[in-house]
């Protein structure tokens, strides 16, 4: 089985690069969306509608396969050996971040689900707020693989 992750390593990677882009993409999508929807739409009227559309389709049909495609990838690469050196620093931070933007990603899943059920959390401010989490996130992630602090 090793040998089969070594010999795929160069493909599982590229995937892996191209579902957590795809995942950031919708990361940082989705809120601002929210905060359109909050600051320009009210319950059951048209632009409700469409922005509930948007979100929905953005979360279910971009958002969810690249995170799990991401988390199938990544773990691939986890078990490949050589890879990740657990006696340093640098993978712990890396879980730490990856975890906390899984926990982001199913908090968006629930305020799009309250959206459509007409109750907002948080006002477009707040919802600005919250669009610069994954920025964070993926700072954390990035330096922690490629400085490997």
């Amino acid at each position: 089985m090793t040998d089969l992750l070594a010999l795929l390593y160069p493909w599982n990677k590229a995937i892996h690069i191209m579902s957590v882009i795809s995942w950031m993409a919708g990361l940082f999508y989705l809120p601002r969306l929210f905060v359109y929807h909050a600051e320009q739409a009210t319950a059951g009227d048209s632009r409700d509608a469409v922005f509930q559309v948007m979100e929905e389709k953005l979360l279910r049909v971009i958002m969810t396969p690249a995170m799990i495609s991401s988390w199938i990838f990544g773990l691939a690469l986890v078990a490949t050996p050589g890879i990740v050196d657990w006696g340093s620093v640098w993978p712990y931070p890396k879980t730490a971040g990856i975890l906390a933007m899984t926990v982001f990603h199913f908090w968006l899943s629930g305020q799009r689900k309250a959206f459509a059920s007409g109750v907002q959390h948080l006002s477009g401010r707040g919802y600005r707020m919250m669009n610069e989490v994954p920025t964070v996130l993926m700072v954390v992630i990035v330096l922690s693989v490629v400085v490997k602090f």
